[in-house]
């Protein structure tokens, strides 16, 4: 396992203190979980940006959501 160092604003550090002391468990694991928690939406989030950029810069027109859902045989 690797190690990283992270910096915090003190109040951050001080509320993972507090949380590492009310649930028994380390600071150390609580920046795990949430990091594997968000990572993959942080991923997401960063391959759907690119993929509208590229689309933007193809010229292909884009559908509204009316219709997508037309498209789709989704409305109403």
């Amino acid at each position: 396992m690797k190690q990283t160092a992270v910096r915090l604003p003190d109040a951050t550090h001080s509320r993972l203190r507090a949380l590492a002391a009310r649930s028994g468990r380390t600071a150390a694991s609580h920046i795990r979980e949430a990091l594997e928690r968000h990572l993959e939406d942080i991923e997401d989030l960063h391959t759907a940006e690119k993929a509208a950029a590229e689309h933007r810069k193809s010229g292909e027109r884009a559908l509204s959501l009316d219709e997508l859902d037309t498209y789709l045989g989704l409305e109403d």
